[in-house]
């Protein structure tokens, strides 16, 4: 049960928090109870005696307490939009609608990009912090493309960060269809779409895909009618849902054959996904639910306005499009990390993260304690000078031994450049901003100012970790982030041979040790590579084939059934029945080799050979991009 849309939507889209008088008489009260006398005086310098006074200083804050207030009031509608969905759940088991998942859905999607989502997260991750809840996303990416697939790697990663180990991911709104959404030919997707992105997020764990829009249909006229211009159910007209596989008139789309093809092969495996998680590397992607805390801000106080730019600057930036982007280009498989609430698993050796100008003193604490214990930073953006309400606060500069000597901005005019320096390579980069750094002697400067050869990229120890630090942007340099992550100790599992980028690559396994490679080509041409694991190449050294924009679910020791082992296959199983598996073939000549008790037919479609005692390797004469399936049969 979806037991609301959106929660909270509106008021961030538009910047108009609920501030009638029931809200701000509970928010009021919530003041009261979560702070002493003494503190909110502190905090609000003004009586709370006089609602009327409360209800003005509330509405238009002044800069005095604008920091404070903005975090409280952010807190507060966390409170409250959790206590709402309580509400909602009550109704739901006054009327039996019990022992089933009751899911919210979580927005955030602009511009066919997810650089916003995380602040659907933050809203409403207190809705569904017990198991009785499932957060589902809404995904709008159009085409899974090398601009934004690394986007959907991190929301799945940060939505599975606030869940507990009961909680699998689910997609509420997950977009599918054409794209042809205002019926004016305005948008056309690529078949590929929804398969990639379906498949990435079975990769990362997704349990539930629950697709939106697909079939269109009718907005019939209201019997009463409102006189609204065309008096139906909807604003959206006669039809609805044009974009839709299939249509109000049921028609099949050109993207329908791509969508069967891909839903019958992901259920064909059910069994085995249902029960599967994500192996990863050694590094982690850090998430602050805080620095998206910012649906809300007053527009004439300087002071949260100054909070808000900065926040939006950082807390994706070069982090999140540039090095999260290359180590997935370059088949990294990482996790995201709450480490605003959460403690950092012992088995992470790198923490990739955003960081601002405002950032709590206990998360800088935490980090302070990540590295002096031997683990490694790798940041970008500003390093924090305050805390999240304005007040000084240097821990993390501290414990680095670092000062900030000022941050300079590019401008009219300026065309504010940095320089690498050190083990850094690569040519003179353009940047946004550069904060400036007084180094201790014993950090090495990556990058500098031009020309004054001021730092704003450094490298240093603490104790028995290291830091990396870009107080500047980056550019899509390989080198450098590999550089990076292997001085930091990052290691990694999978590689291949192609000489170009573009190869999606992570894998999945159970509990008895079924498992998955995903794979998936984002370029519009085919690739042919060697894959290695830990060194070893997989399939004895033979070739893969990714054909253009193709997803791949590579399988070993998959049990389909008693006596019957899918040991390794480059096909994909695609339909079970008693006696006959049939594959998706992926591959020029691909090959399935079987542990199974019962032969396997001969067939004019592939090749036979016994390699042991009811173990056989089977050989598609068909190529898989003209012939998409074979059919094995067993006596």
């Amino acid at each position: 049960i979806q037991l609301d849309n959106e929660i909270g939507m509106f008021s961030w889209v538009s910047n108009q928090p609920d501030l009638t008088d029931n809200v701000l008489k509970g928010f009021i009260n919530w003041l009261k109870e979560n702070y002493t006398t003494e503190e909110l005086i502190k905090r609000y310098p003004f009586s709370f005696d006089d609602y009327s006074n409360v209800k003005a200083h509330l509405v238009s804050p002044e800069d005095a307490y604008a920091l404070p207030y903005i975090q409280d009031l952010g807190y507060f509608m966390r409170y409250r939009f959790a206590r709402y969905v309580k509400i909602l759940q009550s109704y739901c088991e006054t009327f039996g609608v019990k022992d089933i998942p009751y899911i919210i859905n979580i927005h955030g999607m602009s511009g066919g990009r997810a650089f916003t989502f995380p602040i659907g997260i933050s809203q409403l991750f207190e809705t569904y912090q017990d198991d009785a809840f499932m957060s589902g996303s809404d995904i709008y990416f159009g085409d899974l493309t090398i601009a934004n697939f690394h986007d959907l790697y991190l929301i799945n990663g940060m939505m599975d960060a606030m869940h507990s180990s009961n909680q699998p991911l689910s997609s509420i709104e997950f977009n599918c269809g054409d794209g042809n959404w205002g019926d004016n030919l305005g948008s056309r997707y690529d078949v590929s779409a929804v398969d990639m992105k379906a498949r990435m997020c079975i990769a990362q764990g997704n349990r539930l895909l629950n697709y939106y829009l697909f079939t269109g249909g009718y907005n019939d006229r209201l019997t009463i009618k409102p006189n609204d211009g065309n008096d139906r159910i909807a604003i959206t007209g006669e039809r609805h849902g044009y974009a839709a596989p299939i249509s109000p008139e049921g028609e099949y789309s050109y993207v329908f054959p791509k969508m069967r093809e891909s839903i019958k092969t992901i259920m064909a495996n059910q069994k085995q996904l249902a029960t599967m998680r994500e192996e990863r590397d050694n590094v982690a992607y850090g998430f602050i639910p805080d620095y998206f805390m910012t649906e809300y801000h007053y527009p004439h106080s300087q002071k949260m306005l100054d909070l808000v730019k900065n926040l939006e600057r950082h807390r994706a930036g070069s982090a999140w499009d540039i090095i999260a982007k290359l180590m997935l280009l370059d088949n990294y498989r990482f996790g995201v990390i709450d480490i605003q609430h959460r403690d950092i698993p012992e088995s992470i050796k790198v923490l990739i993260l955003p960081s601002a100008r405002y950032m709590h003193p206990f998360i800088q604490q935490k980090l302070v304690d990540f590295v002096k214990n031997g683990g490694s930073l790798l940041l970008t953006g500003e390093l924090p000078q305050y805390d999240m309400e304005g007040n000084p606060c240097t821990l993390l500069l501290d414990a680095l031994n670092v000062k900030v000597k000022d941050t300079v901005f590019n401008r009219l005019k300026y065309y504010l450049s940095v320089v690498p320096a050190g083990w850094a390579q690569g040519a003179e980069i353009r940047t946004d901003y550069a904060q400036i750094y007084e180094l201790n002697k014993t950090a090495t400067p990556l990058y500098t100012v031009y020309p004054t050869d001021d730092p704003c990229a450094f490298e240093t120890t603490v104790e028995r970790g290291k830091v990396i630090m870009f107080g500047c942007q980056l550019k899509a340099n390989f080198e450098l982030i590999r550089t990076c992550l292997s001085r930091l100790g990052a290691k990694k599992a999978f590689h291949h041979d192609h000489p170009y980028h573009g190869l999606f690559i992570t894998s999945t396994i159970n509990d008895r040790q079924e498992r998955y490679i995903h794979l998936i080509n984002l370029d519009g041409f085919d690739k042919t590579f060697r894959l290695y694991e830990n060194g070893k190449s997989i399939f004895d050294g033979k070739a893969l084939h990714a054909f253009s924009r193709d997803s791949y679910m590579l399988s070993f020791n998959i049990r389909v059934r008693e006596g019957l082992t899918i040991v390794r296959s480059t096909a994909e199983l695609f339909d079970i029945q008693s006696d006959v598996l049939t594959f998706r073939l992926t591959q020029p000549e691909d090959e399935i080799i079987l542990h199974t008790t019962s032969n396997p037919m001969p067939s004019d479609d592939y090749a036979i050979e016994r390699l042991a005692d009811h173990l056989y390797r089977i050989t598609s004469k068909r190529h898989g991009k003209i012939q998409r399936t074979i059919s094995v049969t067993f006596a």
